[in-house]
């Protein structure tokens, strides 16, 4: 299976701005003072090997949305963030309108940062296509048309040309998509979210997101250890710091970054890579926690290595 991160923000879209750019660029050019460059290969190599990840790019803006990859099957995408936007734009590219597609979406809860680029792609207004949306909640479809009714968006929900499906998925029963095999669970959130499990070829990838683990009870905790057992990849909730989710964000719906490996640990778990993050958090911040919690996960290991690595827009994950 391959995974590719289209949007990796939590709560809202943001975008570097003007004194961000200048940042970045004044950086690079005192790294660079004194170096001359033959050609533009000699600028790249310099770029990739003598700057950091958070001074050459970024972890990106958009909102949440996963695209799971599995052999030849339809589309699979978690949560329609505002990252659907340019998966839409390229599937347009890849297809045209004239090749529909099916699309199954997997919906982590109808908040508005994760259901708001649905207006904005493309695929849903081409006859033909099918979207099969897929979550546990009743007021699914009621969230999708009332961001798009008035005075809010100027095209009515019912204007969207493709075949829409709502399907409702129940916890412990397996759901099957195509060669896929999709299991659900119930995460505490406000009003609930779910996460999911897609098995595929002996592979299992687990999206976790909008969730707030305290591990204060341990007949909970073990619930996910077991839905997140030896999982080849973990998308989960890091939302916050240690620090901000046990005071002044407690309760606010998210996890951490060390709750995420401790989770992650004790499900033995081969790769954990944090997502949703903080819209706050700048680049330079997100790289610290990064670097942070790989420390911490050498730290209390016991054996077992956990690779740790941090989700942003445009990154794929070969599984």
């Amino acid at each position: 299976m391959k995974v590719h991160f289209w949007g990796t923000r939590g709560s809202l879209p943001v975008s570097l701005n003007g004194d961000g750019v200048r940042r970045k660029i004044f950086q690079a050019l005192q790294k660079a003072n004194g170096k001359s460059f033959t050609d533009d290969a000699a600028i790249d190599n310099f770029m990739d090997t003598e700057l950091a990840f958070h001074q050459r790019g970024g972890f990106g803006g958009s909102s949440s949305c996963v695209e799971i990859k599995a052999s030849d099957q339809d589309y699979i995408i978690c949560d329609m963030g505002s990252g659907l936007r340019e998966l839409g734009q390229q599937i347009m590219q890849e297809h045209g309108p004239g090749k529909p597609q099916v699309y199954n979406i997997f919906m982590s809860h109808p908040h508005w940062d994760h259901i708001m680029g649905l207006p904005f792609f493309p695929p849903a207004y081409i006859p033909g296509n099918k979207l099969r949306i897929h979550g546990g909640h009743d007021t699914l479809e009621k969230a999708l048309r009332k961001q798009q009714e008035d005075p809010c968006f100027p095209v009515h929900f019912d204007f969207l040309g493709a075949d829409i499906e709502l399907i409702k998925l129940s916890p412990g029963e397996p759901f099957q998509c195509g060669d896929v095999t999709v299991h659900t669970i119930v995460q505490p959130h406000h009003g609930d979210s779910y996460g999911y499990r897609f098995e595929h070829d002996n592979k299992a990838v687990v999206y976790s997101t909008d969730a707030e683990h305290k591990l204060e009870s341990e007949t909970e905790t073990a619930e996910f250890v077991e839905f997140f057992k030896a999982a080849d990849l973990v998308i989960f909730d890091a939302m916050y710091t240690m620090a901000d989710m046990i005071s002044v964000k407690e309760d606010w719906g998210h996890s951490s970054n060390i709750i995420g490996v401790d989770l992650c640990h004790r499900a033995g778990v081969k790769h954990y890579c944090m997502f949703h993050h903080e819209p706050v958090f700048g680049d330079k911040a997100l790289a610290d926690i990064l670097t942070e919690t790989i420390r911490y996960e050498e730290i209390i290991r016991d054996g077992h290595e956990l690779k740790v690595s941090s989700a942003y827009d445009g990154l794929e994950i070969v599984i």
